[in-house]
């Protein structure tokens, strides 16, 4: 089963030897099976308290890097949220198919 999240982003740009960091947001999906580790992600946090990530997002926010197994190699991604609550998301549609 498939979780949709909201991953943060950076946006590197160059221009003229200097490099000019911005952060977006958008749906990232992704599947529980592949997933090694959930850690709070607290780099993320000072940069919304820096004010250095998309509006919108409230001050008390948390992050979690998601790390996902991609055989010899692996793929981590930030999403917006704590640890607590993206662990919820991906675990509670499996555990509803078993009641059924």
């Amino acid at each position: 089963m498939i979780v949709s999240l909201v991953e943060v982003f950076e946006n590197t740009k160059v221009h003229s030897n200097e490099k000019k960091r911005s952060y977006s947001l958008r749906k990232v999906y992704i599947n529980p099976e592949q997933v090694v580790c959930l850690r709070e992600d607290v780099h993320f946090k000072n940069l919304l308290m820096e004010n250095k990530l998309p509006e919108g997002l409230d001050t008390s926010q948390s992050f979690t890097r998601i790390y996902l197994n991609r055989g010899q190699t692996g793929i981590d991604v930030v999403v917006v949220g704590a640890p607590q609550y993206v662990e919820k998301e991906m675990y509670r549609k499996n555990k509803s198919l078993l009641r059924d």
